[in-house]
């Protein structure tokens, strides 16, 4: 069973990377062709497809469906590979590892978010350039969440820009430093349980 799971992460690890490099290979504006990058298309753009159709991860001109993807095989690959290291299955057990092997994707998001808030309101703050490409991607990305945490903090209050971006990204740290601390934790009593 152990050779069976080893050999399912290193395939999802493998599919992983060939997405990635399907990924870049999009970036250069289809000046790459040739069959080993048809092959490559046939072998992972079934799997993009899928997650493009069936959750809407665009963002303006930004399509996050791929990050998604590879997120979800990088939690089959964790999962598969923590069933090869425990002793004994049991449910506990099972919650526990698929919640320490979401908790780093979760994080990873959330630090992102974070990231792009503090550049946007440093921009602001210096009064950069806001119309040119990199700012209107970053505006996609951050005034969707903006406005969904304002309005989960303030209702239908209006606010001022300025503190909606603080507001915004004390939350968002609140919840990335708590989960840091309380995640291990329901970890470790998830895998007490007795079933």
């Amino acid at each position: 069973m152990r050779f069976f799971f080893n050999f399912l992460a290193a395939a999802a690890g493998i599919y992983s990377l060939l997405i990635f490099i399907r990924i870049i290979i999009t970036w250069f504006s289809g000046n790459v062709a040739g069959k080993p990058v048809n092959f490559l298309a046939r072998i992972t753009d079934p799997y993009l497809d899928w997650w493009r159709r069936n959750l809407n991860l665009r963002l303006g001109f930004l399509d996050l469906s791929p990050i998604a993807a590879i997120a979800f095989l990088s939690l089959v690959q964790n999962l598969l590979y923590s069933f090869v290291r425990i002793e004994k299955i049991t449910v506990g057990n099972i919650l526990a590892i698929i919640l320490l092997s979401l908790w780093p994707i979760v994080s990873f998001i959330l630090g992102f978010c974070l990231i792009l808030i503090l550049l946007r309101f440093i921009a602001y703050l210096t009064n950069r350039d806001m119309y040119g490409t990199f700012w209107r991607i970053i505006d996609a990305i951050t005034q969707p969440l903006l406005y969904r945490t304002n309005r989960i903090i303030f209702g239908d209050k209006i606010t001022g820009y300025v503190k909606g971006v603080i507001i915004s990204f004390l939350v968002l740290a609140a919840i990335w430093l708590g989960g840091k601390l309380i995640i291990p934790q329901i970890a470790k009593l998830l895998v007490k349980l007795p079933f």
